[in-house]
């Protein structure tokens, strides 16, 4: 069974520790799996790719790296600041996820 993330993918978040500590961005891809996320333009490495067709250019590329969902907070539309995620059920059954901190709908 595959492990439940607080995020999802479109969510802005900001991230809490490690060297992109502070900055904002937006969830590009989670992985409940190993429990990681990749956030845009944050937390930046560096690859070395191979060609693969001819023609192709290898060399050395920039991209995001995975971070550990733990290290990362969900960012309120509303409020703007970094806040936990709750869940609330509505009269249909149905449920969804809101902020901890001013209680509107994430």
């Amino acid at each position: 069974m595959a492990n439940k993330v607080h995020v999802k993918t479109g969510d802005t978040v900001v991230i809490l520790s490690g060297k992109s500590r502070g900055g904002k961005g937006k969830v590009l891809a989670v992985s409940p799996k190993e429990g990681k996320v990749i956030v845009e333009g944050q937390n930046m490495v560096t690859k070395h790719v191979k060609p693969r067709r001819m023609g192709e250019a290898g060399g050395i590329v920039q991209a995001e790296g995975a971070l550990y969902a733990c290290k990362v907070q969900v960012v309120c539309p509303h409020c703007g600041k970094p806040t936990r995620v709750g869940h609330k059920v509505l009269e249909d059954g149905s449920k969804e996820r809101v902020c901890k901190k001013c209680g509107e709908a994430l």
